[in-house]
């Protein structure tokens, strides 16, 4: 069988300038900027009912913009930044000077050790129906739900990006407080911390409710020599990694018929889907994230992969 890698891309744009704006802002700038660009149709919405999960993601961290893109939004993102010389934000025009570049392949698939991973901005993992359940679960209770939806994030992953579809996910949680921060405007339960799984990812992509706004941004804590994102790895150890005990009680074990996710498309038919690093400048970033909460009030573009029916289905077990 013919191995097929999935590769992903990171751009962090250098800028005269600290970047205070929103996700949104940024990609409104680009539309206006640049709308005959391949990059326009992963922004505005136009492949929405294409690609369940967005190909292209813009996270503002640390007053920095950061563009991923994943398959098919490589490309698009590539045209765009060899052509970016600047953002002109109507009251503020800010200029690029360069841009840092990460490229990773082998990625969304499983493996057979445990990787960690660590939210650098909160984890939308509830949304209102959910948030409702959670607060009526004991403890324990609460842990293997938030594994569990973890888990099937994972397996949508796999089944939307995956070169294979995966047996097993396993997965284990580490998050800072069991009892979620609430956003008002929509009802969503965000925590921080980590999880575990024994899946690929790569860095900066979203997972959870809110990812256009920058919810649910993650980090590997699995490889720190990476060019552009050395700053946020631990320093426990440069590879870390455990293997899979599958007699461990803590982990929470989802097979291909345990879960099924869907996604509902607007004709009400359901849809089934099933699922080296080269290294450019070292440069050093700082530790400070941005708090994505400042954004929770703008116009919600996650209609179909990040929306209360989807993850009411997403997370109906």
């Amino acid at each position: 069988m013919e191995n097929i890698s999935v590769k992903s891309i990171t751009v962090r744009l250098r800028t005269d300038k600290p970047v205070r704006k929103t996700p949104y802002q940024v990609k409104g700038v680009f539309m206006k900027q640049f709308p005959n660009e391949p990059i326009i149709p992963f922004l505005d919405g136009s492949l929405r009912d294409k690609y369940f999960y967005p190909r292209v993601q813009v996270k503002i961290i640390n007053e920095q913009i950061y563009i991923v893109g994943i398959k098919e939004g490589i490309e698009a993102i590539m045209n765009l930044v060899n052509n970016l010389q600047s953002f002109n934000f109507g009251n503020i025009t800010i200029n690029i000077e360069k841009f840092d570049l990460e490229e990773n392949d082998n990625q969304f698939k499983s493996t057979d050790y445990l990787l960690r991973y660590k939210f650098i901005t909160p984890w939308a993992a509830l949304n209102r129906k959910m948030f409702s359940h959670y607060k009526s679960l004991s403890e324990k209770e609460k842990m293997v739900l938030l594994k569990k939806l973890i888990g099937q994030n994972l397996l949508f992953l796999s089944k939307e990006l995956g070169p294979e579809n995966c047996s097993k996910i396993y997965t284990n949680i580490n998050i800072d407080n069991i009892k979620p921060d609430k956003i008002e405007d929509n009802g969503w339960g965000i925590f921080t911390g980590g999880f575990k799984a024994n899946f690929i990812l790569p860095n900066y992509i979203g997972l959870g409710n809110g990812i256009t706004r920058g919810y649910g941004t993650l980090f590997s804590l699995n490889n720190s020599l990476s060019s552009i994102s050395s700053e946020f790895s631990d320093d426990e150890s440069d590879y870390i990694e455990e293997k899979i005990n599958e007699d461990d009680d803590s982990l929470n074990i989802s097979t291909a018929d345990d879960v099924i996710i869907f996604n509902k498309r607007k004709d009400n038919k359901k849809r089934y889907k099933y699922k080296k690093k080269k290294r450019y400048n070292k440069s050093r970033f700082n530790k400070n994230i941005n708090n994505p909460k400042n954004n929770n009030k703008e116009h919600d573009d996650d209609s179909k992969f990040n929306s209360d029916k989807y993850h009411q289905k997403q997370h109906d077990f």
